[in-house]
């Protein structure tokens, strides 16, 4: 921990009530000047913090950012949340996990930006990333797993965001194959999983996840391709960011703690329970023709099985997929 964060942990521990310099300069071993510079980068960083004279300091209110000390305090995970890097503005949270996964970051490193520039979806198409009001993720994995078997972990990624999304309020999201995240048939979350490996060994893979958790009506773009919301929309209050976050690094260790031991069977079944296909008829786009048939589940390479006349199951590996409002 560095000093800021021990400062930050004493104040917690100590709610509502002054703390002296002089107890600071004892417990941390250094002056009085150290302290009152410590403190200024704290308020900088966004932290209420009442001063009084022959009292001491006091910590009012916690800024809405999701600063590293903030989202680890209290974490208690394994792996997912070890180390935490964030932005206030980046390209892309998965672009910057790259660049630290080249660098040799280890397994559970976190990036979070309050923003991006360049954040994409599936297929190339952009996320929108507006600063204060969302999550924006990426956390980089090193799975013990053949690399066919990387699509498994956007299964998890799924799951994950459901469970966090569930924790918070009366929600009821639905999956949408491949990587979507539903509430009332609107989109809440995306996706997007990128990894680099060789032909038998992953040398890392990046979970990207964006959620809209604060986001207003009027600051969707108005040509989405698919009909947006957020959870404040949904329920009608303001998430806490920070809580909402810490949920879901903590579903993401459990899941991935759980697949590393049973396998992916269990994620599978948890991830069929939500999903709005499940014994659906769909019809999926190929760009150049389209199929329609009854989605019957996943396979263990990730791809949708689909049942078509005669008895056939069809294997989706990518496509648009859409459910219909009545049977074939």
């Amino acid at each position: 921990m560095t000093t800021r964060d021990t400062i930050l942990e004493l104040f917690k521990n100590r709610p509502d009530h002054f703390l002296s310099g002089a107890e600071v300069c004892r417990k941390l071993g250094i002056s009085r000047t150290a302290v009152w510079k410590h403190i200024s980068q704290l308020r900088d960083n966004g932290y209420e913090i009442e001063a009084i004279p022959s009292r001491g300091y006091r910590l009012l209110s916690l800024p809405d950012r999701l600063l590293p000390a903030e989202v680890t305090s209290g974490l208690q995970t394994r792996s997912v949340g070890c180390e935490v890097i964030y932005f206030d503005e980046t390209d892309s949270t998965n672009a910057q996990a790259r660049i630290l996964a080249d660098a040799g970051a280890r397994e559970g490193t976190v990036v979070i930006a309050d923003s991006q520039n360049g954040g994409k979806g599936r297929l190339g198409r952009s996320w929108f990333s507006p600063s204060g009001v969302n999550l924006y993720l990426s956390v980089i994995l090193r799975p013990p797993i053949s690399p066919r078997f990387a699509t498994q972990l956007t299964f998890l990624s799924a799951v994950a965001v459901a469970q966090a999304i569930e924790a918070t309020g009366s929600f009821l999201p639905q999956l949408k194959w491949p990587n979507d995240v539903l509430l009332n048939g609107r989109k809440v979350a995306g996706l997007l999983n990128e990894l680099n490996a060789e032909t038998e060994q992953i040398h890392y893979l990046v979970l990207g996840i964006g959620v809209n958790l604060n986001m207003r009506t009027e600051q969707f773009p108005s040509d989405l391709r698919t009909p947006a919301t957020s959870l404040l929309l949904e329920e009608g209050k303001t998430v806490s960011r920070l809580k909402f976050t810490q949920a879901l690094l903590r579903s993401l260790d459990q899941l991935y703690a759980s697949y590393l031991s049973t396998g992916f069977l269990p994620l599978k079944q948890e991830w069929e329970s939500r999903c709005n296909m499940i014994d659906q008829w769909v019809e999926v786009d190929y760009q150049s023709y389209q199929r329609v048939g009854q989605v019957s589940g996943v396979d263990e390479s990730g791809a949708l099985l689909l049942s078509l006349d005669g008895g056939i199951t069809e294997k989706v590996l990518a496509g648009d997929v859409r459910l219909l409002s009545r049977g074939a």
